[in-house]
């Protein structure tokens, strides 16, 4: 599967995040995040491992007891029913992948 970049195809998530599924396989899916400032990803625990890359902007991820402030360029790695969530800081962009896949983000689900 190739996906070519475009702007359209975003959906509303929460107040202040959209996403995007880019692509997705048989185990795994890849979203792109935008994350408006001020914007707040409640803490939750779904079942899926997932892994992130904070393409631009910083935020504030709490996993657990621990809390880490991301800036451009750094990664994360969230275990599957792990509890987190996130603070946005700045306008930022990031890249997650989940496994198993999420059916729930797959391409006319919403």
């Amino acid at each position: 599967m190739f996906e070519q970049r475009s702007g359209s195809g975003y959906c509303p998530a929460l107040d202040g995040i959209e996403r995007k599924t880019l692509v997705h396989g048989e185990e795994t899916l890849m979203t792109e995040f935008r994350l408006r400032k001020g914007a707040v990803l409640p803490r939750h625990s779904p079942p899926h491992e997932q892994t992130g890359y904070l393409v631009k902007g910083r935020i504030r991820l709490s996993m657990g007891s621990e809390q880490y402030e991301a800036q451009e360029g750094d990664s994360w790695c969230i275990p599957g029913g792990g509890e987190h969530g996130a603070d946005i800081l700045e306008n930022s962009a990031a890249i997650e992948v989940f496994s198993p896949v999420r059916d729930d983000y797959l391409p006319g689900q919403t």
